[in-house]
């Protein structure tokens, strides 16, 4: 007997969920590969979307985290956060594959990014215009949804498009 995959096909309802968590996210946890060891790092940071709805954060020069997306943009992004009852693990959470590129003080879309970013994380003032911070833009590659107890799904970049 052919064993049955646990993952539901993709469909409007995994779309909708995924494309909130994101939206609506404002920390996630970066998983990372140190450069140093070569193992897993993992570091809470503040999240917000550019534009096109990516997901950014800022982060600073000094961060652990910072060399690690400079030595290999390769990073994991869970975002999520329990509600205030039952169980944490029936809650939806989302975990995006990605490739980091950063978006230094100067470049072209810093400052509209720089406008956005402020509106979600207002406390931010006070340092975003420090010389050692920069924006982060995570490409996702790869997504994978855990709706609640029993709902599982694979997404790709194409359904985690916003909507025009």
């Amino acid at each position: 007997m052919p064993e049955q995959s646990p993952i539901r096909p993709t469909d409007s309802e995994a779309r909708a969920l995924a494309r909130t968590l994101i939206d609506t996210a404002r920390f996630g946890a970066l998983g990372v590969i140190d450069p140093e060891s070569g193992t897993p790092l993992v570091s809470r940071v503040a999240v917000a979307t550019d534009a096109s709805g990516a997901p950014v954060s800022l982060i600073s020069d000094l961060s652990h985290h910072t060399k690690a997306l400079e030595a290999r943009g390769d990073c994991s992004l869970l975002l999520g956060e329990p509600g205030p009852k039952g169980d944490p693990l029936t809650h939806p959470r989302l975990t995006l594959q990605a490739k980091s590129r950063f978006l230094r003080h100067g470049k072209p879309g810093h400052a509209e990014l720089r406008a956005r970013y402020l509106e979600i994380h207002p406390k931010s003032k006070l340092y975003i215009d420090f010389a050692d911070f920069s924006f982060v833009i995570f490409g996702v590659e790869r997504a994978y949804l855990n709706g609640g107890f029993g709902k599982a799904y694979e997404l790709t970049p194409k359904d985690l498009a916003s909507a025009p």
